[in-house]
């Protein structure tokens, strides 16, 4: 812990609770439901009926997609494993990549027919890879779903082609956050147009927004008829990634202008600010060679999401020992320090001393004395 104060620089990002809400404005929207999250915090930037469980269509791929890079991430799979394609996964409907019994296909080219054109016969294709058989790779999407915290989700099948999958605005921006921590995804979700099968079928993306919203970098459509219009589309502008969900819109066009009203509202209102934290006074020794010790936090710098124009400065408060005897060690913890934007509690650090504090020796005492002595 002590070498990484002295040679990194450790940004601790504003976090209170898991997708918290900041006070919002009105915005026209289309949609059922939406929500506008700023991904490193999860604080929650708008909302509109965002906790209504409603069917998702195809942005259930979401989090097929999320286990397909936790199994990589695991060493359980690789971009180059190849996939077999049964006779379930060719008989999917609706967008698909017509794959055949029997067809494989690598992982990559895989992953490029469900993020660019949200193909549902290599979503289950995937799926049958990880889990061996749908019905248990269904089963461990809900169960990372639990784990997740979603609680108005639940999934019947890895494509949201069928209605029966709920899930909520919340619980997509949650799945959609673990995701885009793979930067892979952003590779593959920017995909505008692409081939598999050498070059043999061509692959066109669903999110026109990858076309059209500067800084887009993913993620995903979906439409059925029930489900209607719906769309999970992120961006990053100035080191500030938003996740704009919006779900039930009545048409194409109008989810794509209701995604990108929102990422707009994000980016015109609210920034991600870094702060160098305020310094913490040296602490006394007893019977040390130098009657300081320097100290310092495990962090030296936070980043926090606030609102334009707002001008809120960094606070700390401590709890630290009055004094400390020698002889101590370079990273021995010496007290708490908790930091503040405001009201709003930005991180809590350990603060350890960033030196050695050696213990007087006799000849230091016996200079000690003397010194008295002569004065």
């Amino acid at each position: 812990m002590s070498k990484r104060i002295f040679v990194l620089t450790l940004c601790v990002i504003l976090l209170l609770t898991p997708l918290s809400a900041f006070a919002q404005e009105d915005i026209s929207l289309t949609a059922k439901s939406a929500i506008l999250v700023e991904k490193s915090s999860g604080n929650v930037l708008f909302e509109k009926n965002a906790d209504e469980a409603l069917p998702p269509a195809s942005v259930t791929k979401i989090m097929t997609l999320l286990l397909v890079f936790e199994a990589i991430e695991a060493g359980r799979l690789t971009y180059e494993d190849m996939v077999p394609v049964s006779a379930y996964a060719a008989g999917m409907g609706g967008s698909q990549a017509y794959m055949e019994e029997g067809e494989e296909m690598s992982v990559d080219d895989m992953l490029k027919a469900v993020f660019v054109s949200s193909c549902n016969d290599a979503a289950v294709a995937l799926g049958e890879k990880i889990s061996g058989s749908i019905d248990a790779f269904v089963s461990l999407m809900n169960e990372r779903a639990s784990q997740l915290g979603m609680n108005n989700t639940h999934f019947d099948n890895c494509t949201g082609l069928d209605d029966t999958n709920r899930t909520s605005a919340r619980d997509i921006a949650v799945m959609s956050r673990e995701l885009i921590k793979y930067p892979k995804v952003r590779e593959y979700a920017t995909i505008w147009m692409d081939t598999i099968r050498d070059g043999q079928f061509g692959l066109s993306n669903t999110n026109k927004l990858v076309k059209t919203y500067n800084g887009i970098t993913g993620l995903k459509t979906g439409f059925t008829s029930e489900a209607m219009y719906c769309l999970c589309a992120t961006a990053e502008r100035d080191g500030m990634e938003l996740i704009a969900v919006v779900l039930g819109c009545p048409s194409s066009k109008e989810r794509f202008n209701d995604a990108a009203g929102l990422l707009n509202y994000g980016f015109a209102n609210y920034a991600v600010v870094s702060y160098e934290l305020p310094h913490i006074a040296d602490l006394k020794v007893q019977r040390g060679k130098n009657s300081l010790v320097k100290v310092a936090p495990d962090v030296s710098s936070v980043t926090a999401l606030i609102k334009k124009g707002d001008n809120v400065g960094i606070t700390a408060k401590t709890d630290m020992k009055k004094s400390i005897k020698a002889p101590v060690a370079k990273g021995t913890k010496v007290g708490r320090v908790s930091y503040y934007l405001g009201e709003n509690l930005l991180c809590e650090s350990d603060v350890v001393t960033v030196e050695d504090a050696r213990e007087k020796s006799l000849v230091d005492w016996i200079c000690y004395i003397w010194l008295i002595i002569m004065r």
